[in-house]
């Protein structure tokens, strides 16, 4: 069974394609114009061994807000039709990553009830011209469209890069271990025959 997706979204603010295999090694080309972003996505493919292309274009003369959050509206979509019926799938699985002096943690639940808790106190202010309030924009757009519920949480750390680099690592294991398919499981992982 092939676990793989493509989705196109245009807007008049942004042109975003996303191109994921959930069973891949962690490939990636990534290109959206906005550097860090670019560098987390090429994390969650490589940390979570999935496949993953995107490319995208926006007003980014404007900002990056409208960017970053239809690359994650876009993965999200990508997530969910890859995932198909969920037959088999665990559904939910959750990570800690450390950086440095930084510890984060992310749980995932892959159910059709979108939720995002975001329990991340990061000192405001930009990663390079990356403005740190954008990573929460990113996973609200992520588990909206996903119909995940998804909870970031941050137990320390000062520095923003490493803040924002854990909880996307912390996000590619999660998301890894809670999309893989259990041959133990026949159906779906509940007790309602339905999620």
């Amino acid at each position: 069974m092939e676990r793989q997706s493509t989705i196109h979204r245009r807007t008049a603010e942004t042109d975003i394609q996303v191109s994921l295999d959930l069973d891949g090694s962690g490939v990636y080309t990534v290109q959206t114009g906005i550097p860090f972003l670019d560098h987390m996505l090429s994390m969650v493919a490589r940390h979570g061994f999935f496949d993953l292309e995107a490319s995208a274009s926006g007003d980014l003369d404007v900002d990056y807000h409208h960017t970053v959050e239809d690359v994650g509206i876009c993965l999200g979509q990508a997530f969910h039709q890859a995932m198909g019926s969920k037959q088999g799938l665990r559904r939910y699985a959750s990570a800690s990553v450390p950086l440095e002096e930084t510890l984060a943690s992310v749980v995932v639940d892959f159910c059709d009830r979108p939720y995002l808790v975001y329990n991340v106190d990061i000192p405001p202010g930009r990663i390079g011209t990356f403005d740190v309030e954008l990573v929460e924009t990113f996973f609200l757009g992520f588990a909206s469209h996903s119909r995940a519920t998804l909870h970031c949480n941050l137990q320390y750390g000062r520095n923003r890069h490493h803040i924002a680099e854990a909880i996307f690592k912390a996000f590619s294991r999660a998301a890894d271990e809670a999309t893989t398919l259990d041959t133990r499981l026949a159906g779906l992982l509940t007790t309602k025959d339905a999620f």
